[in-house]
């Protein structure tokens, strides 16, 4: 199975893919899609639309079979927050046009998942990351953020279906 995760971000948007086989996760690719802050009243839709672009080809060039998103964090800056809210709806749009079903989970759960600690601090997130995908090469910190949401969503569908093979086994 394939996994992409995504970090959503105005200006700087981290994915990464891994292959899970069984219990084995191997790093395929990361990156950052840009979005080049601007002047004027188009500069938010013309930023959208870049992410969207870039994250388009790349849901094109790794084909994933499963995704999923970091939930958007409320700060005290209001309007920070609606403009990341846009850049998430591009980061859940992108897969649901590739028919695919998106997680969504809680900056502390993706922590806690990988990490062992909900409240993580981004180095520690990097570090497992790297124990967990030996010989990465992250392109950044919204990267290793991403390939963390992969590795949370992997575990989880790993978990569910464990589960359902419980149940199956149970009823009969």
């Amino acid at each position: 199975m394939r996994v992409l995760g995504i970090d959503p971000g105005l200006r700087n948007l981290g994915w990464g893919v891994i292959d899970v086989v069984g219990s084995k996760l191997t790093h395929v690719a990361n990156g950052i899609c840009h979005s080049a802050p601007g002047e004027g009243d188009g500069d938010l839709a013309q930023r959208l639309f870049s992410l969207h672009s870039q994250l388009t080809e790349v849901l094109r060039q790794y084909a994933p079979d499963a995704a999923a998103v970091e939930h958007t964090f409320v700060n005290k800056d209001a309007v920070a927050t609606l403009k990341l809210g846009q850049a998430r709806g591009i980061a859940l749009l992108v897969p649901a046009q590739f028919g695919l079903t998106v997680g969504e989970y809680a900056p502390n759960a993706v922590k806690k998942t990988v990490v062992g600690v909900g409240h993580a601090d981004k180095g520690q997130v990097d570090h497992m990351v790297r124990v967990q995908l030996p010989g990465v090469k992250i392109a950044g910190p919204d990267a290793a953020d991403a390939l963390a949401i992969a590795i949370c969503h992997a575990h989880h569908l790993q978990s569910a279906g464990r589960l359902q093979a419980a149940m199956k086994r149970a009823v009969g």
